[in-house]
């Protein structure tokens, strides 16, 4: 997605323009939904111990106990993972959509830690196994669309984003909540450029957060995260545009005060703090009413909400949602 950088000026097209398209993909069966989801393509396919020896950033890594065996419920193809992991938007490594793969592939991913502090009666320092061990993991496929005009099916792994709210204790007052990217100008290089105000962060109405469809995320595909695609653990928000989904999270805070958000503040006029997919709202400079899947030459109509409109847009209820973008 293009972004402004601070001297006023945007990252040229031809970094940002896909160079090539990867067409091969896979069909996969699913066999058991997750409840609740069936309709919009997310699943739950088992309870399973999380291993012990298996390191995050490693794709390689089996999640034991995971199944392979997926099918969208939506009835739409997977992308591979040849798909998901060499095509991302990952701006502290490069604004190319294809060098992250290789220049993450060092980035080091242990020790790690997050901590959890602000509006919460146990502010901690969390080490990443601990944050891990809080629930046992779910396989859910979804849905992801970027404000570029292309999407994904993916098979994430993770776990309720609730789940760790419920271990904080949060307070009362607490409304929205920040998630901070690490920022480490060695390993990333993306962020010895002023393209963002880095550190990358990004946040959440409490509502939006305690929704059982915004999961931590740490594997994919059966597998721990690919570096490039936000190990060792990341946030996932299906309905909403890509950029929301904070990869790499060394810090999540509760506040009473909508937080400040890395592309909100780069152009608030073009990347509003919900960006709720909505085909009825444009980006200044191009529409979003259709999209291209990845892998695929013909266009599709965008659906509201990602196509989750009817588990979540009970969330907003009386908000107009063009202003409110």
């Amino acid at each position: 997605m293009l972004i402004k950088n601070k001297d006023s000026s945007f990252v040229p097209s031809s970094e940002i323009t896909p160079k090539r398209v990867y067409v091969n993909r896979r069909t996969f069966l699913r066999n058991a939904g997750f409840a609740g989801a069936a309709a919009i393509g997310a699943g739950l396919l088992g309870r399973a111990a999380f291993p012990g020896e298996v390191r995050a950033g490693n794709p390689a890594a089996k999640i034991a106990g995971v199944q392979k065996s997926l099918l969208s419920t939506t009835g739409e193809k997977l992308n591979s993972l040849k798909d998901i992991s060499s095509y991302n938007n990952y701006y502290e490594f490069s604004t190319d959509k294809y060098e992250p793969a290789d220049l993450a592939k060092n980035f080091k991913t242990r020790p790690w830690t997050v901590t959890v502090d602000g509006l919460v009666k146990k502010p901690k320092t969390y080490d990443l196994d601990a944050i891990l061990k809080m629930a046992a993991p779910e396989e859910r496929v979804y849905r992801h669309r970027c404000v570029e005009g292309w999407s994904m099916v993916m098979p994430w792994i993770g776990f309720p984003i609730s789940v760790l709210i419920q271990q904080a204790d949060v307070l009362p007052k607490a409304k929205y909540v920040k998630f901070t990217t690490l920022l480490d100008e060695k390993q990333m290089p993306g962020t010895r450029r002023a393209v963002l105000d880095w550190p990358y962060t990004e946040g959440l109405r409490m509502d939006e957060a305690m929704h059982p469809l915004a999961i931590f995320t740490f594997g994919l595909y059966g597998e721990m995260l690919p570096n490039q695609n936000g190990a060792p653990l990341r946030i996932t928000v299906p309905w909403k545009y890509g950029f929301k989904s904070g990869k790499a999270i060394t810090k999540i805070t509760f506040t009473d005060t909508q937080p400040s958000t890395a592309w909100n503040n780069a152009a608030p006029n073009e990347y509003g703090f919900y960006s709720n997919v909505n085909p009825q709202v444009n980006h200044p400079r191009w529409s979003q009413a259709t999209e291209r899947r990845l892998g695929e030459f013909l266009k599709r109509p965008t659906l509201m909400f990602n196509g989750y409109g009817d588990q979540v847009a009970s969330l907003y209820n009386g908000m107009d949602l063009k202003k409110n973008f």
